[in-house]
């Protein structure tokens, strides 16, 4: 059973918004994250922000860990609406 496969994605035409929600959430921490180590790149520059920086790279850091987590609960969810024997078909299918 392989997690992430694209075409499974598309069965569920009902869940496009729920689908899209999770893409805007995905996106908006890669933004966050990225944001933050910029600042926190800048801050560390000037010895008196470095400490705030400091926690701007650490902040930034449970951003870039939140990403593979809100895969998960998505791909978790699609595993949610499968029944017993189609998981086991694709197992047995995939290589």
């Amino acid at each position: 059973m392989a997690l992430f496969k694209l075409s499974r994605h598309r069965k569920y035409v009902s869940d496009e918004r729920y689908y899209a929600w999770f893409e805007l959430a995905y996106t908006a921490v890669d933004v966050c994250a990225a944001g933050l180590f910029v600042i926190g790149s800048v801050m560390f520059f000037f010895e008196e922000w470095q400490k705030v920086g400091t926690w701007c790279f650490l902040i930034g850091s449970i951003c870039f860990a939140l990403k593979p987590v809100l895969r998960i609960i998505r791909e978790l969810r699609y595993l949610e609406k499968d029944d017993y024997e189609d998981l086991a078909k694709r197992l047995k299918d995939d290589p």
